[in-house]
């Protein structure tokens, strides 16, 4: 009885193929990202982005993309009046109560109208009786200030950049070559080897690393 129900496997020889030069390392790297995953912006961090924040109240449509562990971070930390005035903040939410801070348009007809424009080009050509040569009126006439350079757009920065030059003891205006004397000088200041063995500075010397490599990151040295 019990030879007539012998098992019998089928497959006797089930072969798998062996791993190439590489997979193994990629197989064990567990913070490896997927194909169309991109890597969290906050900096020294290695793990996939998965939710998004803004990068300010002036840049809500601009985003960082974190990990869940650090947007949960950045919404605790996050101050949406951070360096307003009493001033301000009162304006801000009466305009909200008045307007849901929506934006609002005057009836009448503003400077940027079709109209408006017809009449300053009217107006810089000397027709209906008005001639600027030396474009007193700043309308854009033929005399010597007619050309002005438009003024050149003021840097838009981000929570994390602006934290990171604080760190660093810079303005909002830094470029790089400022931020890495600031950086080279601040690090040998706060190293311990600089200061007798004393870490006292030690605290310091990690957030001036950190700003320094969130920047880089930033692409702004």
């Amino acid at each position: 009885m019990a030879g007539a129900f012998q098992y019998k496997p089928k497959f006797v020889d089930i072969r798998v193929r062996p791993p190439k030069a590489g997979e193994a390392e990629q197989a064990d790297d567990v913070y490896a990202l997927k194909p169309g995953e991109r890597r969290c912006d906050h900096p020294e961090c290695s793990m996939p982005a998965s939710a998004r924040a803004p990068k300010s109240r002036d840049l809500m449509n601009e985003h960082y993309w974190f990990c869940q562990p650090h947007a949960a971070e950045y919404n605790r930390n996050w101050n949406f009046f951070a360096g307003m005035s009493e001033g301000e903040i009162r304006a801000r939410q009466e305009a909200e109560q008045t307007t849901g801070g929506r934006p609002t348009w005057d009836f009448k007809a503003s400077r940027m109208s079709r109209e408006a424009a017809s009449f300053t080009a009217s107006f810089s050509r000397g027709k209906g009786g008005y001639q600027d040569p030396f474009n007193m009126f700043g309308h854009g006439g033929f005399g010597p200030g007619a050309s002005k350079p438009a003024p050149e757009p003021a840097r838009r920065l981000g929570k994390l950049e602006r934290n990171a030059l604080a760190d660093l003891d810079l303005d909002e205006n830094a470029e790089g070559p400022a931020i890495r004397a600031r950086y080279t000088e601040l690090v040998k200041r706060c190293h311990p080897d600089a200061n007798g063995g004393d870490r006292s500075a030690e605290h310091k010397l990690q957030r001036v690393i950190k700003a320094y490599q969130a920047l880089r990151k930033a692409g702004m040295v």
